[in-house]
């Protein structure tokens, strides 16, 4: 499709600027060289949107496909997006109007568009300064500079700015007036783009940032455009940069540059993965700039599109994918991968390359771990793999990939500039099948291997022997951690049945080791028995004084604990207990480490102890691992070494040579020849009992043998050393050596065979004691021959720098002691203040305190004095209530009295009366007359009774009076009563008080205040009685 139909929609030139209401099309000519169909010339397709994030989203798609695609591919895609957005506009038809000529004006017409060193240069534009930026790649950040700057820039300088076409091209920002250049960046340090807000005075802005120096220093360059409509083309100038400069460098150059085989395949596949945008469509997710993971977003659809691109040989034909599996996780197993839908496979557009695409869900259950935010600096692996049927081979190929993810939440927005694919280069070797087995299919090979490049580059080389597993990075420059290795826990149960009668008939007796025990020993101890074996073999099991003693040295101070600070975090980093900088492990050393140095004055801490403690502590607390330590260091003879400037172990050294002189002579011939000295390669062999770095599974074997057999195993396990790499030492030269020493030589007992087979040799080397002091005192004669055939000057001199040393040693020492004298005097001065003015602080409160003590005293003899007042108060109103209860009951009991005769009094003359009426009536009735009368007259029956009533008149009176007097007498007594109970409240109130009053007393004799007043009132009176004693002698005297 010719390039200038596609674009007849936007612009009828490929430098215009068209407008679409108010969307912005920017179509750029990259190249002025070369043809409109070329790779480089091409135009290119950019939005400048104002608010609209749905263009903006599909614009991005556009401006991040690959660069991969012909120019036709290209250009069909930007006339898709044309079109595209053509249909989000609500009107069926719009109105391309060119814009004003000033538009261009923005290209320099003076001055070709692309210089020399291709790049597209911009006129118009004014520089207004730059600042300095936390945040480079915040949009935020940007428009408040932007706004700043505009605000601040008085007189903006007029500049042309250049914008690189490829990746190793440089901004330049040049003065419009005099030529020169103001500042000048490569574009790969350029971070991040933008422009100032649509309807806002920095409309017409746009900056871009910049790593200044460091990866810590950002700056924000800002320029202002004098034609606003220019600002989204240069934008796109620097969109268009930064892709290319993110371009994969072309894989088929690097490949073909790999020497031919016929047999070999190399293929580059390719890893992209896609999210829904919510619109229907599938964006690319990007990656990171420094760390090249995915970053995904959590609950979105996505598709894993795979490109197999095959890029030397023989062309082989892809039939089809059998299926795309992926998982979480790396190395992970084949049942653990899980089949994704396939959507489409097929070759590519321009048929390079076969692309698979296949949908994930990724809120299935088994994808959970690809659904969860990621913490923050942490990363996860995803597995993928495609199985694809080649038609020239009989089996499925099945190229997997692994990679790095992170998710983020699903609201995540990221920055679309930089989408570098993920691809790795995979090996096919095939074999030609049997003649009588192709006629059954197409298929003509048969797979041999399939290998990815890292796996290829990192197969190291076998040894000679067959029997002996190297690691297959032996042969790499990087050493190997101290602490490496895993130390398996499983033994034979016939083994362990022997060490279970080994130590019951040791703990029967444990002054001796039992026999037996050393060939044991010599095939290594159970990993589970190790730390009760180590005790009893260093005689540490029961000493618990030193065991005490550890707990009392951790308190104090050690004058090297920088130094061993330093060393804890070197030791061990490979294994778990001890890698992590604030964690038990390390502080357990740190404190075996500084007990050992306040314990050990003379040696204190050397380099290498840290190593040998933390083997102990790998198998035992800190209380028995310290106790181990000292057994090693002064009864296994390890101290004995850090002395007199290391001069047992020079003698060791010594020892060795000696020894590879009769059992190795013509690896020791090479040695001397090479000048390689034993100190060279063996001190940390000596000093760290092989701990710090060979793998932990031998350095647990060493122990084991140290431990039972002495110092001197160092010597056969040298020796096993030296032999069974004698071949490659030999092949070395002096660098060589060294580095087989440091490198190689610990890699390859990594595996528990090799180290195994190595003690045994080790074991089976003699070393006769008699012989290794026979080599001691060849090295104390040569030693004092040396001396005598030295020159008496030279012998004189060395004693006098060793002497001279001594001295400094001294002076510092006596520096030291004189600053710690002077530090504590000015401490004993400082606390000597402190105490005087704590004293005068105390005086101050023991004169308040007797101050307080006259002022107690004066209201206790107040308070006394009050209750003498209220006692007797008390007193009075007592006896005054005893009084009138004797006075009541003595009225009441009167009251009682006159009751009583009354009611008496009162009964006789009812009697009385009662006999006389009963006489008068039997003498009425007892008279006829009388009867007759009283029957017949009612009269005198009626004047009876008024008789009676006058008669009865004086009684009634009486009876009221004796009445009205017993309700006054009751009156009284209710009064009385009344008054008793009010008396005996007063009293009950007074007892309380009287009572609250005794307390406050007795709390106040018993307070020490008191005492202080009675120890002041015995001194007082003791010093009265003194000067009342002291002028009694004359006057008895004169008498």
């Amino acid at each position: 499709m010719d390039d200038s139909s596609s674009l007849g929609k936007v612009s009828s030139s490929t430098e215009s600027v068209a407008t679409v209401t108010s969307e912005e099309f920017v179509l750029v000519q990259s190249s002025a060289a070369g043809s409109p169909q070329s790779s480089e010339g091409k135009p290119r397709l950019k939005m400048s949107w104002n608010g609209s994030e749905q263009l903006e989203k599909a614009m991005e798609e556009v401006l991040d496909d690959d660069d991969d695609d012909d120019d036709d591919d290209e250009v069909n895609v930007e006339k898709s997006s044309v079109e595209m957005m053509e249909k989000h506009k609500d009107g069926e038809s719009q109105v391309l109007e060119p814009r004003p000529p000033e538009a261009l004006a923005c290209l320099a017409p003076s001055s070709p568009t692309v210089l020399e060193e291709d790049s597209v240069q911009f006129n118009k534009l004014s520089y207004l300064g730059c600042t300095w930026v936390k945040a480079p790649r915040n949009e935020g950040e940007a428009l408040k500079a932007m706004a700043t700057l505009r605000a601040e820039s008085a007189i903006p300088i007029p500049i042309t700015l250049h914008v690189p076409c490829g990746p190793d091209g440089s901004v330049r920002i040049v003065d419009q007036a005099s030529g020169t250049e103001i500042a000048t960046f490569p574009i790969y340090k350029v971070l991040f783009c933008a422009r100032g807000r649509e309807g806002s005075v920095e409309s017409d802005c746009f900056s871009f940032t910049e790593s200044y120096r460091s990866s810590e220093d950002f700056q924000i360059h800002v320029f202002s455009c004098h034609i606003k409509e220019a600002v989204s083309r240069i934008l796109y100038s620097f969109s268009t940069a930064f892709r290319r400069s993110s371009r994969p460098t072309d894989i088929r150059d690097t490949a073909l540059s790999s020497p031919p085989d016929g047999d070999l395949y190399t293929f580059t596949v390719s890893l992209e993965i896609k999210e829904d945008d919510g619109k229907g469509n599938y964006s690319p997710v990007p990656k990171d700039r420094d760390k090249f993971y995915f970053k995904l977003r959590q609950s979105v659809q996505k598709k894993v599109v795979v490109s197999v691109q095959q890029i030397c040989n023989k062309e082989l034909g892809i039939e089809r994918c059998f299926g795309m599996l992926l998982s979480p996780g790396q190395k992970v197993c084949n049942s653990d991968m899980h089949l994704l839908d396939m959507e489409s496979m097929g070759k590519s557009s321009d048929g390079k390359a076969y692309v698979i695409t296949g949908t994930w869900n990724p809120n299935m259950a088994a994808f959970q771990q690809l659904n969860e935010d990621t913490p923050k600096d942490k990363q996860v692996y995803v597995t993928v793999a495609v199985d694809l049927v080649v038609t020239e081979v009989v089996e499925p190929v099945r190229f997997l990939l692994e990679t790095l993810v992170r998710v983020y939440p699903s609201n995540e927005r990221f920055w679309y500039f930089s989408r570098k694919t993920f691809s790795e280069t995979f090996y096919l070797k095939l074999r030609q099948q049997a003649p009588e087995r192709m006629g059954q299919s197409d298929a003509v090979y048969e797979v041999v291997s399939l290998q990815r490049e890292s796996q290829r580059s990192n197969e190291g080389k076998r040894l000679a022997s067959p029997t002996e597993e190297e690691e297959a990075d032996e042969d790499s420059d990087s050493e190997i951690y101290s602490g490496t290795g895993d130390v398996s826990k499983d033994c034979p149960e016939k083994i362990l049945e022997s060490w279970g009668a080994i130590l019951n008939r040791w703990h029967g007796n444990l002054s001796s080791r039992p026999k037996g025990l050393p060939s044991l020993v010599r095939s290594g101890i159970p990993e589970p028995l190790r730390a009760e074996v180590w005790q009893l073999l260093a005689g540490c099991h029961d000493n618990h004084d030193l065991l005490e003693h550890y707990r009392i040295l951790i308190t104090k101070d050690s004058a090297q604990e920088g130094v061993i600070t330093r060393d804890i975090h070197r030791t061990f980093p490979a294994h778990d207990y001890f890698k992590d900088s604030d964690g038990d492990g390390q502080d357990s050393l740190y404190k075996i480490c500084k007990a050992y140095s306040v314990y050990d004055e003379e040696i204190g801490y050397c380099q290498g102890q840290s190593f040998l403690a933390a083997v102990l502590l790998l198998h035992m607390p800190e209380e028995q691992a310290f106790s181990v330590l000292v057994k090693i260091m002064f009864e296994y003879g390890l101290r004995a070494l850090y002395k007199n400037n290391f001069e047992d172990l020079h003698c060791k050294f010594y020892q060795l040579e000696r020894l590879m002189q009769e059992q190795l002579p013509d690896l020791w011939s090479h040695f001397q020849v090479l000048n390689l000295e034993a100190h060279m390669y063996a001190s940390q062999w000596f000093l760290t009992l092989f701990t710090a770095k060979f793998p932990l599974c031998m350095v647990f074997h060493i122990t084991d043998l140290l431990l039972c057999e002495g110092l001197n195993i160092i010597f056969n396990v040298a020796l096993a050393l030296l032999k069974t790499s004698k071949e490659d030492l030999l092949q070395a030269d002096f660098e060589g050596a060294l580095k087989f020493f440091r490198v190689q030589l610990p890699k390859r007992y990594r595996a528990a065979e090799n180290a195994r087979r190595l003690m045994e040799q080790a074991c089976n080397i003699k070393v006769p004691t008699k012989k290794l002091k026979k080599f001691e005192k060849e090295y104390q004669t040569l030693k004092e021959s040396q001396l005598q055939q030295e020159d008496p000057i030279d012998r004189f001199q060395r004693e006098n720098r060793r002497l001279q040393e001594a001295s400094m040693r001294l002076e510092q020492e006596n520096d030291d002691l004189a600053h710690e004298l002077v530090t504590s005097k000015i401490a004993l001065r400082n606390d000597l203040d402190q105490a005087e003015d704590k004293a005068d602080v105390l005086n101050k409160e023991l004169l308040s305190t007797k101050q307080r003590l006259v002022e107690t005293e004066e209201e206790k003899r107040r308070q006394e004095e009050e209750t003498a007042q209220l006692k007797e108060v008390f007193r009075r109103e007592l006896e005054k209530a005893e009084l009138e209860i004797k006075k009541t009951t003595a009225i009441i009991a009167e009251y009682k009295q006159i009751c009583s005769q009354l009611s008496t009094r009162l009964e006789k003359q009812q009697a009385a009366t009662k006999e006389e009426l009963d006489i008068v009536r039997s003498k009425v009735m007892g008279c006829d007359h009388c009867r007759d009368l009283f029957s017949t007259l009612g009269s005198l029956q009626t004047s009876s009774p008024s008789r009676d009533k006058t008669t009865s008149e004086p009684l009634d009176e009486e009876k009221d009076g004796l009445k009205e007097q017993l309700r006054q007498l009751e009156l009284e007594l209710a009064q009385t009563k009344l008054q008793l109970v009010e008396a005996k409240c007063r009293i009950q109130e007074l007892e309380h008080q009287r009572g609250v009053l005794m307390n406050e007393i007795q709390a106040a004799k018993n307070s020490w205040f008191s005492k202080t007043l009675g120890s002041l009132k015995s001194s007082a009176s003791s010093s009265n009685s003194s000067t009342s004693q002291t002028p009694s002698s004359p006057k008895e005297g004169s008498t």
